[in-house]
């Protein structure tokens, strides 16, 4: 008795699984299109894609003036500038321009 529930459930199973592989396809379509959008975007994000083969120097900036903006930079971070007071813009010493008897 424990045996043919056993094969009865075997047999409905595989029965099961042979019909449901039927109904699945295999995609050919999107594999072989697999990751072209992301090379696409890629190529349309690159302004040159021949830059590595340039081998003009770069002028405009000495290494040492270079090196010195990027520290500054650097430490902009580290030691922000105080916050300017807002109420303290535009307010003189001297007397404005109120009516005068």
């Amino acid at each position: 008795m424990k045996t043919r529930h056993l094969t009865l459930r075997l047999a409905v199973i595989v029965g099961a699984c042979s019909t449901l592989s039927a109904c699945l396809s295999s995609t050919p379509a999107w594999d072989h299109a697999f990751g072209n959008a992301v090379k696409q975007i890629t190529a349309l994000q690159t302004l040159n894609p021949d830059a590595a083969a340039n081998t003009d120097t770069v002028a405009g900036v000495d290494g040492t003036a270079a090196t010195a903006a990027q520290q500054n930079y650097g430490k902009s971070f580290m030691t922000p500038q105080p916050p300017t007071n807002v109420f303290t813009i535009g307010v003189s010493g001297g007397s404005g321009g109120g009516s005068g008897n």
